[in-house]
């Protein structure tokens, strides 16, 4: 069941179009045959920010009235209203667990063996019990505001009374973490909490003084290290408006104008409605943040796309999961872990971005090349043009969603401002779009004014009603890792480290394939922003001190973008992996292959990370050339080719088991030239010199399979 403010995908069918033409095209390639697929690919995307939506009246408006109230209030502090920082991330909690228990019952499911409990298990309704613990657990949250400055006078010393609320608080967050996203992160974390008493009885390699009960609550509850820690601050102060912003977007039209513009662009070409979903799901993934979400608003749409000119249903759904996992990459507005990162690095936003630019764009151009290649393999042919949207036609019908990203653009970018008031000020330049669009359309249709007026009101209310939303489940994760967090900094954080280093044997690239390895299994139970702070608290450190230990300096910005790349890949790990699910589901395709698949496609991203731990060139380390940066890129989309045709077999015609290391080679030389030079004898300032000897390879490849590829051709025609 949706949301009662779910905003509608396509208006009854699964696809738009510009003109009648189109339309018809539309109509022939995409109906609404699927209809379970998607039902079950959008109660997937419900299920990740993990609010069902009621359907009884009175907690539907008090539940509509709660999340505009939120996106209200942070709207406020991101602009005239001055607040002390922990007090915002008092404020978010409790709007967001008050939201969570008023949205998401405490069983799922109506078991006919205890008619007793059924009470606690209705779907479409709360009960009396979820009204008191969200109470309580809202009242737990602002605790901390209500008697701040007796807090701060006993700190380190709480009273009774702080304790039972602490208790409460961790509780009761716990609980609504698990309704959210499941039982891995609550389990997680009180593994962790009981790690923490316990430690003293553990065996001495894993030994830990261990904590009062005093000063655990007293470091969960009550202090800045804990629940309310950098985590949830990020949540409360940044993440909340990029995610409102994304979906005001969505809900203005963006989406779709995203999607027809890269259909419009490389629909035409070979397999280009595998084409146009890449470009059209790394548009949409860079306001989204959510992989099952992009799934849910562009897989709908370019599936079945890919299915009518003949990607098979696994491989289409693969493209699809392939290409919006890695929208949490895409520059410049990645997922919510790289405000986080930003935080715990210790720099501008923007300096992520600007890390994160080479391997995101790189991992893209390898995306689009796959799809070629899987296209040139099945002997596909792209949409006739005649078939396809006219190009300026569609980018006039949605230049202005243009405005509101040039606007964030210039204010990060141009003005260096914080992401905070680049997101505030764009989201202003949206409300006026949303307000006049409608408007406008009407006066052009020779329409009433009144009714698109207030209707482009109504949504804009309800697009921040679904953004808050939309928030629940992020700020429920960060709170909960905050648990993590916390316990880290009571001085477990030195005897991780030891552990780990133990375990990896002080090798730097073992260490890296355990920290890849736990990111994708814990990955598969969290949500990307959960698994990137559980896995940076407890490896980035370690990764940075290990490489220290051995001689190299590995970047803090690189350790920890190694955690959050491989968080984001755990989205399409089976056998969990969502995004698989979701996409499957709108393929009609089995989803442990479809998920198998897709990660075939993003071994291509799996192995940027390794790269840039070791040459920091790919992230942009102490580079502020642009010539230099476009030539570091150019060389890594070719390196990222080559192991693209490596791993798929296929460079311009079917591989041969001797060229396969060729391939390889090509990799290695332009993602580590640095290496290459060292080998040779040359000094590191005459790394780019390594380049044209993979140049040299790749046009020798092409040379070798060009005969093959014109016989291929020839008995094809």
């Amino acid at each position: 069941m949706l949301p009662p403010f779910a905003g509608e995908l396509a208006g009854g069918s699964l696809i738009y179009a510009t003109t009648a033409t189109e339309g018809e095209m539309v109509d022939k390639i995409v109906d609404d045959n699927n209809v379970k697929g998607v039902e079950y690919a959008r109660e997937l995307a419900e299920a990740e920010h993990g609010l069902q939506g009621d359907s009884v009246g009175v907690t539907r408006t008090l539940t509509i009235a709660i999340a505009i109230m939120w996106s209200l209030f942070q709207l406020s502090i991101a602009s005239w209203l001055i607040l002390d920082t922990l007090y915002i991330r008092a404020f978010h909690l409790a709007f967001a667990i008050l939201l969570v228990f008023l949205n998401v019952p405490m069983m799922k499911g109506n078991p006919k063996w205890r008619p007793d409990l059924r009470f606690l298990m209705i779907m479409n309704r709360v009960t009396i019990l979820d009204y008191i613990f969200g109470i309580l657990a809202a009242f737990a949250a602002l605790y901390i505001f209500i008697d701040y400055d007796g807090i701060a006078m006993r700190y380190g010393a709480p009273t009774t009374r702080d304790i039972l609320f602490g208790l409460m608080l961790v509780g009761l967050l716990l609980e609504a973490t698990r309704r959210v996203i499941g039982p891995a992160l609550p389990v997680i974390a009180l593994l962790f909490c009981a790690y923490a008493f316990l430690g003293p009885y553990m065996p001495d390699v894993i030994a830990f003084k261990g904590v009062s009960l005093n000063r655990f609550i007293g470091q969960m509850a009550m202090s800045s290290e804990g629940i309310y820690g950098i985590p949830l601050d990020v949540s409360a102060t940044i993440v909340f408006l990029f995610v409102l912003f994304g979906t005001m977007l969505e809900k203005a039209g963006a989406g779709h104008f995203f999607i027809q513009l890269a259909l419009c662009i490389l629909g035409g070409f070979k397999g280009g409605p595998a084409k146009a979903a890449i470009l059209g799901s790394g548009l949409t993934g860079m306001v989204s943040g959510s992989s099952i979400a992009n799934i849910v608003t562009t897989g709908t749409f370019t599936i079945p796309l890919m299915k009518k000119v003949g990607y098979p249903a696994t491989k289409a759904g693969a493209i699809e999961v392939a290409a919006s996992t890695d929208g949490q990459l895409a520059p410049p507005i990645m997922g919510a872990a790289a405000f986080i990162i930003a935080e715990y690095v210790n720099v501008p936003y923007i300096e992520v971005v600007k890390a994160a630019a080479v391997p995101a764009f790189a991992s893209y151009a390898a995306l689009l090349y796959i799809s070629h290649i899987e296209a040139s393999k099945l002997g596909l042919s792209g949409i006739p043009r005649a078939e396809l949207p006219k190009f300026m036609p569609t980018l006039m019908s949605g230049l202005h969603f243009l405005l509101p990203l040039g606007m964030l653009l210039y204010e990060l970018i141009a003005l260096r401002h914080s992401p905070e008031l680049a997101a505030f000020r764009a989201i202003l330049v949206l409300m006026v779009i949303m307000l006049l669009q409608k408007p406008i359309r009407a006066k052009l249709d020779n329409q009433p004014l009144l009714p698109a007026i207030k209707q482009s009101v109504k949504d804009i209310f309800l697009s921040m009603a679904e953004g808050a939303r939309n928030m629940a489940g992020v700020a429920m994760a960060t709170a909960a890792a905050g648990i993590i967090v916390g316990v880290v900094a009571l001085g477990l954080g030195g005897l991780i480290t030891q552990i780990i280093d133990v375990l990896s044997g002080g090798n730097i690239f073992l260490m890296l394939v355990i920290t890849a390895m736990a990111s994708l299994l814990i990955g598969m139970g969290l949500p990307t922003t959960a698994t990137y702070i559980v896995m940076a608290s407890l490896t980035a450190p370690a990764i940075v001190s290990i490489g220290g230990l051995q001689g190299f300096l590995v970047p803090l910005m690189a350790a920890h973008l190694f955690c959050f790349y491989f968080g984001i890949l755990a989205d399409d790990t089976p056998p969990v992996g969502l995004a698989a699910y979701a996409a499957a589901a709108i393929a009609e395709a089995p989803p442990i292959q479809t998920g198998l698949q897709g990660f075939m496609y993003d071994i291509r991203t799996a192995i940027l990370p390794f790269m840039f731990i070791f040459n920091h060139d790919l992230i942009l380390h102490n580079i502020d050339s642009w010539p230099q940066g476009l030539l570091i890129f150019a060389m890594a989309c070719i390196g990222n080719f080559a192991f693209a045709s490596a791993t798929q077999g296929w460079f311009i015609a079917k591989n041969r088991f001797y060229e396969i290391p060729i391939l390889l080679t090509i990799t290695m030389v332009m993602f580590r030239p640095d290496l290459i030079s060292r080998l040779v004898g040359l000094p590191y300032d005459m790394r780019y010199w390594v380049y044209p000897v993979g140049l040299l390879l790749w046009g020798a490849m092409w040379l070798i399979q060009r005969p093959r590829q014109l016989k291929a051709d020839a008995a094809l025609a």
